[in-house]
């Protein structure tokens, strides 16, 4: 449990986080329903996995806890509604435009600063996934596209808010954020049904797709910035096909597995390897 508190902790906690994120994609492709009934059906049952794992832990709502969730709820609903109106590729992209908000609102509001280093990683690492996704971009529609840019900029703001609340409870921001998804979208539950086997997977996703994820995310935000939280989980959408190539057997292409290498060895050298290089000469000096 030491491991959880300290910055090496937080750093494989998003690790894993990313991973957990990434298998949206295979499991989704089993369920047959309405986009926003899935997400408001995941985010109920992930609802409930974080309050069971923080249920002891004490919550007060407050004005940041409130914009966190509610930003929450918005990156949800433009996710899914920007992959309807313009090209996967390009709501994921859009979406990643995060970290760049997150550097600047961070530095105001946070008055965490990027360093230098983590400014180039941030360049590193984009123009990694520009090449992982340069085969499947599009224009898209307009519409669309702005709304994966509004999902990149709520998405910014959940991490902000989470890290204001390093010593209180970030567990709040995700907990009323997936509560009030599952409101947003209680209309389209009624919109026929997954059947069987779409159930299963939903109730997959909600549980460990969205709740464990978040749960280990609430985890990993009071050891890390939130500049470094955005930058490190844009390995996410880079390990969508190693799912895909595992269940599926579809190989990734060349670029794909350029662009992926260049944005893992970016936080690699950025943040993993120095965070274990510490924890040695610590141990050391020990």
């Amino acid at each position: 449990m030491q491991l959880l508190h300290n910055r090496l902790g937080g750093i494989l906690l998003l690790v894993a986080t990313a991973l957990l994120w990434s298998t949206s994609g295979i499991g989704i492709k089993y369920v047959d329903w309405n986009p926003m009934a899935i997400a408001s059906a995941r985010s109920g049952i992930a609802s409930i996995v974080i309050w069971a794992f923080f249920r002891k832990e004490k919550l007060t709502i407050n004005p940041a806890i409130l914009c966190g969730a509610a930003a929450y709820a918005v990156m949800m609903v433009a996710f899914v509604a920007a992959n309807k109106l313009t090209t996967a590729a390009n709501a994921i992209l859009l979406e990643y435009t995060c970290p760049i908000f997150v550097a600047i609102i961070g530095a105001v509001f946070l008055k965490e600063k990027p360093a230098l280093s983590d400014c180039l990683a941030l360049g590193t690492a984009s123009m990694g996934m520009l090449l992982f996704f340069q085969d499947q971009m599009g224009a898209g529609g307009l519409l669309g596209n702005l709304l994966g840019i509004l999902a990149g900029f709520a998405m910014a703001i959940m991490a902000i808010t989470m890290r204001h609340q390093k010593d209180g409870a970030p567990f709040g921001v995700v907990l009323l954020g997936n509560f009030f998804t599952f409101l947003v979208g209680i209309p389209f539950l009624f919109d026929g049904s997954p059947g069987f086997v779409g159930w299963e997977a939903i109730i997959a996703l909600g549980c460990i797709q969205i709740g464990l994820a978040y749960t280990l995310y609430s985890l990993a935000i009071k050891q890390v910035t939130a500049l470094e939280s955005a930058i490190i989980t844009m390995i996410e959408p880079i390990l969508n096909p190693v799912w895909v190539f595992i269940f599926l057997g579809e190989k990734p292409g060349f670029w794909s597995l350029i662009g992926g290498g260049i944005l893992l060895t970016a936080i690699s050298i950025r943040y993993i390897l120095p965070a274990l290089s510490s924890v040695k000469k610590m141990k050391a000096a020990q």
